[in-house]
């Protein structure tokens, strides 16, 4: 497995911020940047919202939009996105390569 700098990214004012100083610390260490965005899927006996459309390509655009505007503020720096489904806690440590927060319980 490659090293990289992993970030996960929700949308939120703070995780933009992680993502920006996570890819300050990719370029001191000369590591790629990876940002995550975890979906949760909703419980099967949860109806799916109305508007469940529009946040599924709101869900698409955000890595991608994130990693443009990151390559934009620090040219040289390799972004990778990845899009995962489950639980964000264990994807999160699963994607950052360290041991799961499930075996650890």
């Amino acid at each position: 497995m490659s090293r990289t700098v992993t970030v996960g990214l929700d949308g939120s004012t703070e995780s933009r911020a992680a993502a920006e100083w996570a890819a300050r610390e990719a370029l001191l260490r000369g590591l790629p940047l990876k940002i995550v965005h975890v979906h949760e899927p909703l419980p099967k006996h949860v109806d799916p919202l109305p508007d469940d459309e529009t946040h599924q390509r709101w869900t698409e655009r955000l890595p991608i939009e994130a990693a443009e505007g990151i390559r934009l503020r620090h040219p040289g720096i390799e972004v990778i996105t990845e899009q995962l489904t489950g639980t964000v806690a264990d994807i999160l440590c699963e994607a950052a390569g360290c041991r799961s927060s499930r075996a650890s319980r």
